[in-house]
């Protein structure tokens, strides 16, 4: 099934979102979600209306196309999944060899059922598939699930016949799940629609995932730590519904209170930043997702620094963070973070408490909260009192973290977090237990979530052992308070709540217009530029045009193609300038020797004009020298560099530190285009040497405003023009605030689309 879904991936058509701007020449302001109903007016790989979802997760009744005698065959053991997990509506098994299956009538065709169906579930030989959706149409069927394989994933035959099958069902208006996928799973009405060894638990988490092989793991590990699942979905190869879609039913699922997603490619950018932040944002529900794919291997070799540093891993992380969304590495990770968000409250700050029996483990909190961001609250007299002796014994320890020391019993612990998360200071709290002879652990779990849920904060527990605390952490998860094996553990999630506030409260989700840009001009430019070629590379001076089109920072220039022109234009420029050689075949102008600075009058112009060309003839044999660009030197400033690298899923912008090292520092952060101002001024933050742009040890503060607003326009230019493949400034000189930065070299990389 992995196997399967890898290959799906592979071969599948990426929809890149940018084009439909085209035809705007502005940026508008438009809030976060308005902005989106520009971004797919021709959903060709999606989308299904929500409500038409509703049958497939909500049926009242099911065939199951393919139905077998045979047990240990999927057509048996989806069928018998069905019977013994009770689903509450009516089955119909569809088998033209067989009359009865586990005291069921068992029906030729879907014609020969007498009653209405609502869905169809499909495990049939691929080439049979498609014959069933014209009897699906004629039975009124709402909603197909396709396990069967046999199609894009096993190579040119099966995508052809996937691409007819998702003509048919669109063309049929039935959604389909699937090909090549393990089911669907409604707890709610014991709908197991799956081949899975198990079903799943019922409670508030809705499971997506585009691989099979991995969700049977998911139910096996979420049954043991008793999670449970307001809808499960295996979808496969996504022929018709896709993760976005699926998202966005989830969304508007009143039984789902969080979301965890397992993902291996997205088919349409655009369309899952929309949906996630409108789940995110406007829904209030978590987002979770174990990406695969993080390797550097999925990188690709490109001319530009921005296309050398991106890869498909560089492009999932920018759209899940853009989207709201929280990616997580590991199966552990995400149903500990899920644990915690069907079950508690979200925190209203970062003050944590913590309450102990153990100092060691209390000291492992305490540091695990100092690591992840969190603060130890401070506790208040009026709490300390109400620990005072004969609440808890003398020895214990009243300040933060709480020591009800080794013999604490139920009665106890009931007391200090009862104190403790009454705390006006506090703000969430962990409550670590080991086991000793007199713990009556089992009480204490069965005490505590009461007194938890009084006070509405959000508290998890870490019961230390296996054996000694199975009663007890079964009574605390029973009623709603998650268990997690290490005090490490907790408190990690309990961060990552935290910052999933904050990431909520975040505001200024706006797209900025730019007026003062002429679109329509840079369009003609790049028309000219590429004239019949399939690419081409756009050197400095060339860059020029396109960038005062939309407004950047440039310095005063000019281009020199003799030594004499060299010699005018420095005396008009006036000053110190830099000489730059212009030429497609030198990549890399410093370090063979093609820039020269600080130039100061005529006579130096001259020198320098013929130096560079003897360089280059010297370090690059035969590199074709376009001209000379002579430009004024620029303030004094911080080296940055802003570019994009346009992948499958879109232009990926990047910014970090700047200059020849880029590369080797890799302190570059990404995010997709078009971006909210305030995720430019995210970006902008997110580089670990963004204190060389604050002001570090006493150095100026560069001006971060302007350096937000290049990186806002150049967004603009790569959505508005498909034909910007690549293009880097770096560096980008920040000067200080107030006084701006300059572009002080570039490229650009045009290629057709």
């Amino acid at each position: 099934m992995r196997q399967a879904a890898v290959a799906a991936r592979r071969s599948a058509t990426y929809l890149i979102c940018a084009p439909v701007f085209f035809s705007r020449p502005q940026y508008g302001i438009l809030t976060g979600v308005d902005i989106f109903s520009s971004f797919t007016p021709n959903r060709k790989d999606s989308t299904v209306a929500v409500s038409k979802l509703d049958a497939l997760f909500n049926p009242k009744s099911v065939a199951v196309v393919g139905a077998s005698t045979r047990p240990g065959t999927v057509g048996n053991d989806l069928l018998l999944n069905l019977v013994r997990d009770k689903y509450v509506g009516k089955i119909y098994p569809v088998n033209p060899k067989a009359e009865e299956l586990y005291g069921l009538k068992v029906y030729p065709t879907l014609d020969a059922i007498p009653d209405s169906v609502d869905v169809a579930v499909l495990i049939l030989p691929a080439r049979a598939v498609l014959g069933v959706v014209g009897e699906a149409k004629a039975k009124g069927i709402k909603g197909l699930i396709c396990i069967s394989a046999g199609f894009k994933e096993s190579g040119h035959e099966g995508a052809e016949r996937e691409q007819e099958l998702t003509k048919l069902v669109r063309e049929a208006g039935i959604p389909l799940i699937g090909p090549n996928c393990l089911g669907v799973i409604s707890p709610a009405l014991n709908f197991n629609a799956t081949f899975a060894a198990k079903t799943a638990l019922k409670g508030n988490l809705g499971f997506i995932s585009q691989s099979g092989a991995f969700c049977t793991s998911v139910l096996d590990y979420a049954e043991a730590r008793k999670i449970g699942f307001s809808k499960f979905v295996s979808f496969g190869n996504k022929a018709d519904i896709k993760e976005s879609d699926l998202l966005e039913y989830l969304a508007d699922d009143p039984e789902t209170k969080a979301i965890a997603m397992y993902l291996e490619d997205i088919g349409d950018a655009g369309r899952f930043v929309e949906v996630a932040s409108k789940t995110f944002w406007e829904k209030g529900k978590p987002i979770l997702c174990i990406k695969s794919g993080r390797s550097a291997e999925g990188a690709k070799a490109v001319s530009s620094h921005t296309g050398s540093l991106a890869g498909s891993d560089a492009e999932y992380d920018a759209i899940l963070k853009q989207s709201g969304v929280q990616r997580v590495d590991t199966i552990s990770e995400l149903f500990d973070l899920a644990a915690l968000y069907t079950t508690q409250p979200m925190p209203k700050g970062n003050r944590l408490a913590i309450i102990t029996n153990a100092g060691g483990p209390g000291i492992m909190a305490t540091d695990a909260a100092i690591a992840a961001g969190l603060t130890i609250a401070p506790l208040v007299d009026a709490t300390k009192a109400k620990l005072q002796p004969p609440v808890l014994p003398e020895a214990a320890a009243l300040n933060n973290p709480v020591d009800v020391i080794g013999d604490a019993r139920s009665d106890r612990y009931q007391a200090a977090v009862d104190a403790v998360m009454g705390d006006p200071n506090v703000d969430l709290g962990v409550v670590v237990l080991t086991p000793q002879s007199m713990t009556d652990t089992d009480k204490i779990g069965e005490t505590l979530p009461a007194i938890i849920e009084k006070h509405g904060k959000p508290v998890v527990a870490a019961f230390m052992g296996i054996k000694e605390v199975a009663e007890g952490v079964d009574n605390l998860v029973q009623k709603g308070v998650p268990n997690y094996a290490f005090p490490e553990d907790a408190v990690k999630s309990l961060a990552a709540a935290v910052r999933l506030v904050e990431m909520r409260a975040v505001a200024k989700r706006e797209y900025v217009e730019y007026k003062d840009v002429d679109a329509a001009k840079a369009g003609k430019i790049i028309a000219d530029y590429l004239g019949k070629d399939t690419e081409r590379y756009l050197t400095q001076a060339e860059c020029r045009a396109l960038f005062e089109c939309y407004k950047l920072p440039l310095l005063k220039s000019g281009i020199a193609k003799s030594a004499d022109e060299a010699a005018k234009i420095v005396s008009d420029i006036g000053g110190k300038v830099v000489m730059k050689v212009m030429s497609a075949d030198v990549k890399h102008k410093f370090d063979d020797g093609g820039v020269l600075l600080n130039i100061e009058g005529a006579d130096n112009a001259k020198k320098g004009y013929d130096t560079i060309y003897a360089n280059i003839g010297k370090n690059v044999p035969g590199a074709k020298i376009d001209s000379i660009l002579i430009e004024q030197m620029a303030l004094e400033g911080e080296e940055v560099i802003v570019g994009c690298s346009r992948g499958g899923l879109g232009p990926l912008m990047m910014f970090g530190l700047g200059g020849t090292f880029v590369e080797l520092i890799k302190d570059v952060q990404f995010r997709l285009a078009p971006m909210w101002r305030v995720t430019a001024e995210e970006m902008v933050r997110s580089i670990k040497a963004f204190q060389k742009l604050d002001g570090f040890r006493g150095t100026p503060k560069r001006d971060v405003d302007t350096v937000i607003d290049v990186i806002l326009r150049m967004s603009a230019m790569v959505v508005n023009h498909p034909e910007v493949a690549e293009f880097d400034i770096n560096p980008l000189i920040v000067h200080a605030v107030g006084k701006g930065a300059s572009v002080a070299d570039s490229r650009i990389m045009l290629r057709r689309v």
